[in-house]
């Protein structure tokens, strides 16, 4: 079972700061995915800036969201990148 959401910000580069319900946090760049079915509509910043808490996850006002476990998951992945980034 994966940590459960419990805050997001949207920053003006598309990029989710994300903290979970287990302490840890995380950044979430969107970027790769604007150019991808339903995510496109999030390239307009006004639009990708409403992004809310939903139950254990993310989702936007326009009703997209995303998976918990893809989010923890990447959020993990960029954790890991910025740690040996740093080293």
């Amino acid at each position: 079972m994966y940590p459960s959401v419990k805050n997001v910000v949207a920053n003006d580069d598309h990029i989710l700061s994300i903290d979970f319900d287990n302490g840890e946090s995380g950044t979430l760049d969107m970027k790769p995915f604007l150019k991808i079915g339903v995510f496109q509509k999030l390239q307009k910043l006004s639009l990708f800036k409403q992004v809310r808490v939903s139950f254990d996850t993310i989702e936007w006002i326009s009703g997209i969201d995303l998976d918990p476990e893809f989010v923890y998951s990447k959020c993990q992945e960029n954790q890991s990148a910025q740690q040996l980034h740093s080293s």
